[in-house]
């Protein structure tokens, strides 16, 4: 009985095709075993002996991974070789190393620092697999390409493939908070801080950095950009030593975000004044201190004068003076400065339509052309409001010509249902990345402006805000993981296809079954516009609640309020006039041949057109559709489009282990549902504002819903819900009994149904129901989801399906609420359809 139970365990991990059991913890670096065929021709073509040229300790960490990854996907070890063999191996080192240990196997050529050369070297019938770095880094990242292709089942036995990154600085921020918690933060608590100091297990940090130094990520900002001053004090110089070590085997180097008033809050000092001698010396102390505990530490990221934090406008001085004051700091030990171009005034008046909150940077920034340092890269967000789910790309990247800059793309999915909702980035990060801004009327794609192409800048790249935490999966939610390895194959070659990034990541993540591969693909490629659909389409930016929690639907939010990010629809039109005509001016901004695009109407794309434009509702798109229309009919489109995800995903099951598949069919079942939510919100606001109506009659006609408020009840009290648009009909029930019951009876058809039962789930408490049919129960279940909504709204809204009822007419169902806490088992409708 033992030796059974052990061989089946042996083939559950062995044999190629089985599903095991994951927690998304390996994420794209999982090496399970290749399918027979493809394992069979790359055990052919893959040395089966190692040899390491040189004892850096990030070639031993190249030498380790390529040995882990070859034993997972061929199941057989690789031998490490002392001296080099005469027999075949995988050999892998500098270039300079290869060329010293074995002049034939080294190729020809120079490579720059970070750059890998692969090639396959035949000597009659022996093969060297030859991984060449231009330094120790380069090799590593050399070995996680070999790998990639050979999960991928690419031949082996002819490679030639030289790759150098596409700019020289490619970040990521941590937006993590000392005590532990992360801004924007939806995978868990921090990997580095917890109660005010760091955590003593740097495990999981460490696995991190390997993740990062998989995509060529060489830089890592481990705090809140909104940074604690602490962070700079003398006690945390060893603590972000101990962070820098854990990455340091993956080639990681740490960064760390500041507060720009730590020389007066930390330092005591009467100023901070970037033009005071005694400020300059203090930040010189403070990066000295730094550097001779981490001589390779990174540098700083500095968020100043925006959105409550202090910056050099307290003392008149510029945003040139604060960056340098902090750089001069760093320049001596090769230390470089990121200062976020994200600063604009959130005390805007929104009665005057000369605002304009997405002029702020270009405003802010572009008169001090040429007055930063060279090692100050100013970090400009990819659009010109704040990661919304349409934006036209940032103007400032081209009004900057003689001044240093990285693209800001944020990956943890702050506006994009913040990892509860699936939203695959890189579509929507390429429509700004290959933008041509047509500088001086010559081609001058943004992704080449940030990376010192076009303007012949020495430094320039790419920054993604990630957040990852300490739950399994790093982002709580399978398919985000993919916008984490979507922003590090970006910084690392951003001519890469959107379509090129998810094949790499759904072979790497879920295996290459063809039914699997075409299905997460379509998920990927297809999330950002079914998402935009049923959000907020045309360029009206997301609708979301952005003076709240950033999450749930919110048409009014963005308006009659400071921060600027106004949609202005009334009765009669919807959209900013940011012409320079007769708007804002921002179109302006752009270079002329650009300008000319957004300044008009009929030449401004529809995707864009209410973002660059008020337009009455009858205004007819380029797809034929009147604006109000198109508006009605993508909503019904994206919510649609959720629903046909969660068919295919129920497809896979038995082709995907089963802990994953379970997890990802939970979390687009939800999105389903809060996507019909978001579709009735926004439908029901504009058709409500408009007061016109849907041509297909859908918006407000909700066949088979029964209002809770219109129902039978026993301790349950009507109440609004705010804004009015998230809840069904004119409201919801609430119970403050020990328990209360709404009962619906059941007119339709006798047949097999699906009750799908949508109620409201806050985050205070844990409320518990109960549905009968005829005194019988049907489904039960508990209302703990993790929601950022501390009340009844579109965010807490969410439902509970009963599948396959039989129901005849007369038949009673009853819903039975039990509060807890604060959550008062809210009921908003019951919805009765055909059992799918």
């Amino acid at each position: 009985m033992f030796n059974r139970v052990w061989w089946s365990i042996l083939v559950l991990v062995l044999v190629p095709g089985v599903a095991f059991a994951e927690d998304g913890h390996a994420a794209w670096l999982r090496y399970a075993p290749l399918p027979p065929d493809a394992a069979a021709r790359a055990g052919a073509e893959v040395p089966r002996t190692i040899f390491r040229a040189g004892s850096d300790p990030l070639l031993q960490s190249a030498e380790q991974e390529l040995t882990r990854g070859v034993q997972g996907m061929l199941g057989r070890p690789l031998a490490a070789a002392s001296t080099m063999p005469t027999n075949g191996a995988i050999v892998v080192g500098t270039l300079a190393a290869i060329r010293a240990a074995a002049p034939a196997l080294a190729p020809n050529g120079d490579l720059a620092a970070d750059a890998f050369w692969i090639r396959t070297v035949h000597q009659g019938n022996i093969s060297f697999t030859v991984i060449a770095g231009g330094d120790a880094r380069g090799t590593l990242y050399g070995a996680f390409a070999w790998l990639r292709k050979l999960s991928a089942g690419e031949l082996l036995d002819a490679l030639d493939d030289r790759e150098a990154p596409y700019a020289p600085v490619r970040w990521v921020n941590q937006w993590d908070n000392l005590d532990g918690s992360i801004e924007r933060g939806y995978g868990g608590r921090s990997l580095f801080w917890a109660n005010g100091r760091l955590r003593d297990d740097l495990t999981k940090a460490g696995d991190y950095g390997r993740l990062l130094a998989s995509l060529g990520i060489n830089g890592l900002s481990i705090n809140n950009v909104n940074a604690n001053p602490a962070v700079l004090s003398s006690d945390f110089v060893p603590q972000i030593a101990r962070v820098a070590d854990a990455m340091r085997p993956w080639g990681v180097h740490v960064a760390i975000a500041l507060d720009f008033g730590s020389p007066q809050s930390l330092g005591k000092l009467p100023t901070y004044d970037p033009l005071d001698p005694a400020v300059v010396a203090w930040w010189k102390a403070r990066a000295d201190a730094l550097y001779a505990a981490i001589p390779d530490f990174a540098g700083f990221v500095l968020k100043a004068d925006s959105e409550g934090r202090v910056g050099p406008s307290t003392y008149n001085r510029t945003h040139a003076d604060a960056a340098n004051v902090v750089a001069r700091a760093l320049k001596p030990h090769g230390g470089i400065l990121f200062y976020r171009g994200f600063v604009y005034d959130h005390h805007m008046d929104w009665h005057n339509l000369k605002n304009d909150r997405a002029r702020a940077a270009y405003d802010n920034f572009h008169p001090l052309d040429g007055q930063f340092d060279d090692n100050v890269l100013i970090q400009i967000k990819h659009g010109p409001i704040d990661f919304q789910v349409r934006e036209p790309a940032s103007p400032l990247f081209a009004g900057l010509e003689k001044t240093n800059e990285a693209i800001e793309l944020q990956i943890t999915q702050e506006y994009f249902g913040q990892s509860r909702h699936h939203v695959f980035l890189a579509p929507m990060w390429k429509t700004a990345l290959d933008f041509d801004m047509r500088a001086h009327d010559q081609p001058s794609p943004v992704k080449a402006i940030v990376a010192g192409r076009v303007f012949h800048r020495p430094l320039g790249g790419f920054v993604g805000v990630a957040n990852v935490g300490d739950d399994d999966n790093w982002t709580n939610n399978h398919l985000s993981q993919a916008n984490l390895y979507a922003f590090g194959r970006l910084a690392w070659n951003p001519d890469l296809s959107s379509a090129d990034i998810a094949g790499e990541w759904s072979r790497q993540t879920f295996g290459t079954n063809p039914q699997v591969t075409k299905t997460v693909d379509n998920l990927l490629l297809t999330s950002w516009r079914t998402f935009e659909n049923y959000t907020g389409p045309l360029g009206l930016q997301t609708l979301t609640d952005i003076v709240g929690n950033h999450y749930g639907v919110a048409v009014e939010a963005s308006e009659e309020n400071g921060w600027g990010q106004w949609h202005r629809a009334d009765k009669d039109g919807v959209g900013m006039d940011r012409s320079v005509a007769t708007g804002t001016g921002f179109a302006g901004q752009y270079p002329a041949a650009v300008a000319q695009i957004y300044e008009a109407v009929d030449s401004t794309p529809d995707d864009l057109l209410l973002f660059m434009h008020h337009v009455p509702y009858s205004q007819q798109l380029k797809s034929g559709k009147t604006v109000i229309q198109s508006i009605y009919d993508s909503h019904y489109e994206g919510a649609d489009a959720v629903a046909k995800y969660v068919e295919d995903w129920r497809a896979l099951k038995g082709l995907v282990d089963q802990e994953r598949y379970e997890a990802i069919l939970k979390q687009l079942d939800y999105q389903a549902g809060q996507a019909i939510v978001w579709r009735d919100a926004v439908t029901r606001w504009f058709h409500r504002t408009s007061g016109i109506s849907d041509q297909a009659g859908r918006v407000g006609a909700y066949p088979g819903r029964i209002e809770a408020e219109s129902a039978q009840l026993q301790g349950y009290q009507v109440t609004t819900v705010s804004p009015w648009e998230t809840a069904s009909g004119a409201g919801a029930v609430e119970c403050h009994a020990p328990s209360c019951t709404a009962a619906f009876k059941y007119a339709g058809q006798a047949g097999p149904r699906d009750i799908v039962v949508q109620y409201f789930d806050v985050n205070t408490g844990a409320a518990h129901y109960r549905a009968r049919v005829n005194g019988n129960v049907v489904g039960e279940w508990i209302a703990n989801d993790r929601v950022p909504s501390r009340k009844l709204d579109g965010g807490s809204s969410s439902r509970f399906v009963i599948s396959g009822i039989a129901l005849k007419p007369g038949d009673v169902i009853q819903i039975e609420g039990i509060p807890d806490a604060q959550e008062t088992a809210a009921l908003d409708y019951i919805e009765i359809r055909p059992a799918k």
